[in-house]
């Protein structure tokens, strides 16, 4: 059976998985949506729906071809060619895995005069009292945090039958600092590109004596290097 091949440097929809983060560009605007070039066999598509939290009534309000954007792979079916994506990030941190003493990082999104609303990758952000922003008395959270600041906190509270998170921002402060092993960042198209390549010619070299093995050495030496030039570059 002749198999199709895929574009060159382009990662193939077998190769995604729901939830992975890309940047990609915007290509085309439809009524009903956005497609986005990630660097995929073929572009995606985020429905109108999908473009933020907020209803979207006019495409053009929140998107533009040639715009870059931060999208998540919704849905993905290599057999019919189907690649759905989403500019809203994906609930990183479920209910049943929210717990009082829980540590948490986020963002600053709302700031009321009683405190400041957190997103923690939850469903809803969580709620830092005033009470809860210092030791010290706070008559401001302004004079506290900012919107968009990044903050730790510690789960003190919750209601699952609400979605209401009570945090608390001087407890984090109090408790000692965990060091936690960083995840490796989400590889790019081009990445997975290289790294499948590279796979696939290891596999595909016969097993010889040993010019043979110098050569493979030599052949994969060469492409680490070009995927480390490709890292470099985006990094800068």
């Amino acid at each position: 059976m002749e198999v199709a091949e895929r574009p060159a440097g382009r990662v193939a929809l077998a190769d995604l998985q729901p939830g992975m983060e890309f940047q990609g560009k915007v290509t085309k605007t439809e009524l009903f949506g956005a497609f986005v070039d990630i660097g995929a066999e073929r572009d995606g598509l985020v429905h109108i729906s999908m473009l933020r939290k907020e209803k979207v009534n006019r495409i053009e309000d929140v998107v533009s071809v040639g715009k870059q954007v931060q999208v998540w792979v919704q849905a993905v079916d290599p057999n019919s060619h189907r690649l759905e994506l989403t500019m809203i990030r994906p609930v990183l941190l479920k209910w049943k895995d929210i717990k009082p003493g829980l540590r948490v990082k986020g963002t600053v999104v709302k700031i009321e005069k009683f405190g400041a609303f957190v997103d923690v990758g939850a469903e809803r952000p969580g709620l830092v009292h005033v009470s809860e922003m210092s030791d010290d008395y706070v008559t401001d959270p302004t004079n506290i945090v900012k919107e968009g600041d990044q903050v730790e906190a510690v789960v003190i509270d919750l209601d699952r039958s609400k979605r209401q998170i009570r945090l608390s921002m001087k407890q984090a402060a109090a408790l000692p600092v965990e060091e936690v092993e960083e995840e490796a960042p989400v590889p790019s198209a081009m990445e997975f590109a290289l790294r499948r390549a590279m796979d696939e010619s290891e596999a595909a070299s016969p097993s010889r004596q040993t010019p043979a093995h110098t050569t493979s050495r030599t052949t994969r030496k060469t492409q680490e290097d070009i995927l480390a030039r490709t890292l470099k570059q985006r990094i800068k």
